[in-house]
């Protein structure tokens, strides 16, 4: 039986579906750049497979845990997967793909240069990567899930670094999206008042994706017995893709290499 956790977030429960649909959307902005031989790093349970997959001559697809890698196999025998943990991206030659999709994977990597560096190593000359990951400027609290995340500037001077040219874009949200995201600002405050000591910011990582874990889920599942419908209604449609970073959910940039 699956367990879901509140970082991975689930298509199976009605509470998580603002972030499911805040994280399905990154596939369907990525639609205009894949052609070719496709590369998905950190794959998860296929969330964006159907949606990606006939756009592409190929499709293969990369994540950590193995016992997701054989779901995944069975459910989409015409799409090849690996589990390995990167990077570097061991067995894959230079130049060996026209498109990579990573989204919500760099905030993860303890060396973002060496992935942003493999990315670029893997794809052939005219290719092209498209990466998303949280804007900090809107997060709520600390994750202790992620290594870091990033403000959009930030992000940019680390791309560019290695990048020949980078597109800096966001996901945004509607009027419906906002208001969830103010309504769970509010309810997060509520809970952080109680950390008069700024415990989250001081204790390691570990010790607190068990209590992140609890408050996560309880805080969703408190929105959605709150807001009802404007919980369930929320689909990807309602995040735009914008063109200022800023102004995103999450920071989305389409990668590029001459």
């Amino acid at each position: 039986m699956a367990t879901y956790t509140t970082e991975i977030a689930s298509d199976k429960l009605i509470s998580d579906n603002p972030i499911h649909q805040r994280l399905l959307k990154a596939y369907f902005a990525a639609q205009p750049w894949v052609s070719g031989s496709l590369l998905e790093i950190g794959c998860g349970e296929g969330r964006g497979v159907e949606t990606l997959l006939p756009l592409a001559d190929s499709y293969l697809g990369i994540d950590k845990i193995g016992e997701v890698i054989q779901s995944l196999k069975q459910s989409f025998p015409e799409v090849e997967f690996k589990q390995a943990v990167i990077p570097p991206f061991e067995g894959i030659a230079d130049q060996s793909f026209d498109t990579i999709v990573s989204f919500q994977v760099i905030e993860h990597i303890e060396n973002d240069q060496l992935f942003l560096q493999e990315i670029y190593r893997m794809l052939k000359p005219g290719g092209k990567a498209i990466i998303s990951t949280p804007n900090n400027t809107h997060t709520l609290s600390r994750n202790p899930w992620h290594v870091r995340e990033y403000l959009p500037q930030e992000l940019i001077d680390l791309s560019t670094s290695i990048f020949d040219r980078v597109e800096a874009k966001g996901i945004g949200g509607n009027e419906k999206v906002w208001a969830y995201h103010e309504a769970n600002r509010k309810s997060v405050q509520k809970i952080m008042r109680f950390d008069v000591l700024d415990l989250q910011h001081k204790l390691p990582a570990w010790i607190l994706k068990m209590p992140y874990e609890i408050l996560n889920r309880m805080n969703r599942n408190k929105l959605h017995k709150q807001q009802g419908d404007s919980v369930t209604r929320i689909s990807h449609e309602d995040y735009p893709l914008v063109d200022k970073p800023a102004l995103g959910l999450d920071l989305f940039y389409i990668l590029w290499k001459k």
